[in-house]
C-alpha cells in the first residue's frame, strides 16, 4: 500500500524560536532530510535538520525569536506513519544549554549535526553515523545516547580518536557492513571514506568490534605514518594503513576494466554508501570527481563485492551521460536482500537490477507517468521490500509497495504516484502545513 508520511517540526521548537514558516529557504532557513531507516516490524526512523541564520543578527543574540539556530532531529514513526517520539539536539553550545526542550544536552549536538546516516542494529539500537567515522548509539525510544565514537575530520586537528564508521548497514544474519575513512587520499588532510569492511561481532555501548576490510577505493593515500593505523580495521590480520590495504583498489579495477579509461578518470573519486544485496554480496558506489562547471558524463560505477573481498562484477545498463547521477547529486542506492534486488533513482530514471548486476528495469522519468519521481530521493528499502522515498521540498516520505516481479515495477510506481497525490491532499487538510512545513505537537519530545 502506498503511504505518504510528513516529516514534521516539533511545535515547541517552532513556537520557541518564533519560526516564520512562510519564510523562503533563500532567506537563510530550511529543513533537510538526511536519512531514513526502517525496522523489521515496520517502524520508521527519520534523521533531519533545521537551521536558521538571519543577516544582521549577532551570533550571541539572546532572544530565541531572533537568534540563529541549528538542530538535529530524530523522529520515530509507528508502522502506520504516526509519529511516536522526536529527539532534538542543538548544534551550538548556546542551544545545548537551552533547557526549553527538556534540559541541557551532554555536548552531543555539534557531532549529531553532521550525522548523515541511520541504521537499526540487530538489538534494536539506532546508530547515527557521519563524517569522521563518528557513530552514536541511541536507544530505540530516542531517550538516551548510550555510546559515542568519533575522530577529528582533519589529520592535524586535536580531539578524541575513538572512531567506528561513517556508514553502517546490516546483513540478514546481523553482520554489519561498514565504511571507514583514511587521511591522505589525493593528498587531502581530511578524513575521506576509503575502506569497505564487515564485522561478525555486534556493536554495543560497551564494546566495539574489529572490522575486516573487504575493499579500498584508493590504494595509496599519501603521507601515511604508523599514527594513521586503525587497530580495529584489519586486512589479512594486520591494521589497514600505510601501504597495507585491499588491492586492487576499486579505482584500479575500474581503470583496468574499461579499455578507454585511464587513471585520471578516477582521480579524486568518492566512495558512496554500500548496500547489502544478500548475506555474502554487496554493492559499492564509486563516483568520479565533481567539477564546479558540471559533472554530467563523468565516470561512475556500482561495483559488486562479495564477503571475501572479491570484486565479482558491477551493475550494468547505465549510460554515462543519459543516466548520469551527477545531475542533482543522486548517488544513493538501495537493496532488498530478501529478494536480491538493487534500486537506484536519479533525475533521469528509476533503475532496478538483479543480484547478478543485470538491469531488469529502467523507468524513464521523462514519461509523464513517472515524472513526479524527479522530486524524490531514494533513501531506503524496507525489510518488506518497500522503497522509501523523500520529497526534496515538500518534506514528505513516500513508501512504494514491493512489486511481485521487477517486470511489474512500472505499473506499481504509476499506481503509487496516483495514490500519493490523493494522500497528499488529505494530509494537507489534516495537518494544515504552511509552505509545505509540517508541525506536530502530539509526539513526546526528548533532548539528546
Amino acid at each position: 500500500m502506498t503511504h505518504a508520511i510528513p516529516v514534521p517540526l516539533p511545535s515547541a521548537l517552532v513556537d520557541h524560536h518564533a519560526v516564520d514558516l512562510k519564510r523562503k529557504n533563500t532567506d537563510g532557513w530550511g529543513v533537510a532530510v538526511d536519512d531514513v531507516t526502517t525496522t523489521s516490524t515496520g517502524e520508521i526512523y527519520a534523521l533531519y535538520g533545521v537551521h536558521r541564520h538571519t543577516y544582521g543578527v549577532a551570533d550571541d543574540e539572546a532572544d530565541p525569536a531572533k537568534a540563529h539556530f541549528g538542530y538535529s532531529l530524530l523522529t520515530r514513526y509507528a508502522p502506520d506513519g504516526t509519529p511516536l517520539a522526536t529527539a532534538v539536539s542543538g548544534q551550538s553550545e548556546y542551544l545545548r544549554q537551552d533547557a526549553t526542550f527538556g534540559g541541557p544536552t551532554t555536548g552531543l549536538g555539534e557531532d549529531l549535526w553532521w550525522a548523515k546516516g541511520l541504521c537499526v542494529l540487530p538489538n534494536g539500537t539506532l546508530a547515527a553515523t557521519g563524517p569522521g567515522d563518528q557513530t552514536h548509539l541511541i536507544t530505540a525510544d530516542l531517550t538516551a545516547v548510550t555510546a559515542r565514537h568519533r575522530m577529528p575530520l582533519r589529520s592535524y586537528d586535536d580531539g578524541p580518536r575513538n572512531p567506528f564508521a561513517s556508514w553502517i548497514s546490516t546483513t540478514p544474519a546481523g553482520r554489519m557492513l561498514c565504511t571507514t575513512g583514511e587521511y591522505g587520499l589525493y593528498n587531502y588532510a581530511n578524513l575521506l571514506d576509503n575502506i569497505v569492511s564487515i564485522t561478525d561481532e555486534p556493536l554495543t555501548p560497551t564494546s566495539k568490534p574489529t572490522l575486516r576490510a573487504l575493499a579500498s577505493m584508493e590504494a595509496e593515500p599519501v603521507k601515511h605514518t604508523e599514527a594513521d593505523l586503525r587497530p580495529d580495521v584489519l586486512f589479512n590480520g594486520e591494521p589497514v594503513g600505510m601501504d597495507h590495504r585491499p588491492r586492487p583498489s576499486l579505482t584500479e579495477h575500474l581503470t583496468e576494466l574499461e579499455q578507454t579509461a585511464h587513471q585520471w578518470d578516477w582521480r579524486n573519486a568518492r566512495l558512496g554508501r554500500p548496500a547489502v544485496v544478500r548475506e555474502d554480496l554487496f554493492v559499492v558506489p564509486v563516483f568520479g570527481h565533481i567539477f564546479r562547471g558540471g559533472s554530467r558524463g563523468q565516470r561512475f560505477a556500482f561495483v559488486l563485492v562479495n564477503d571475501k573481498g572479491e570484486i565479482v562484477g558491477q551493475l550494468g545498463g547505465m549510460h554515462l551521460y543519459r543516466d548520469s547521477p551527477f545531475t542533482g547529486f543522486c548517488f544513493e542506492i538501495a537493496a532488498d536482500p530478501a529478494r536480491e534486488r538493487i534500486y537506484h533513482l536519479n533525475r533521469y530514471g528509476l533503475f532496478a537490477w538483479t543480484a547478478t548486476g543485470v538491469r531488469a528495469q529502467r523507468l524513464d522519468l521523462e514519461d509523464k507517468r513517472y515524472k513526479l519521481l524527479k522530486h524524490f530521493r531514494l533513501v531506503d528499502c524496507s525489510p518488506a521490500g518497500e522503497l522509501i522515498l523523500v520529497h526534496r521540498t515538500q518534506h514528505l516520505m513516500l513508501r512504494l509497495p514491493c512489486p511481485a516481479s521487477l517486470g511489474g515495477l512500472g505499473q506499481v510506481v504509476e499506481d503509487a504516484l496516483r495514490s500519493y497525490a490523493k494522500e497528499r491532499t488529505l494530509l494537507k487538510r489534516q495537518w494544515q502545513p504552511v509552505n509545505w512545513h509540517w508541525t506536530d505537537c502530539t509526539a513526546p519530545l526528548h533532548r539528546l
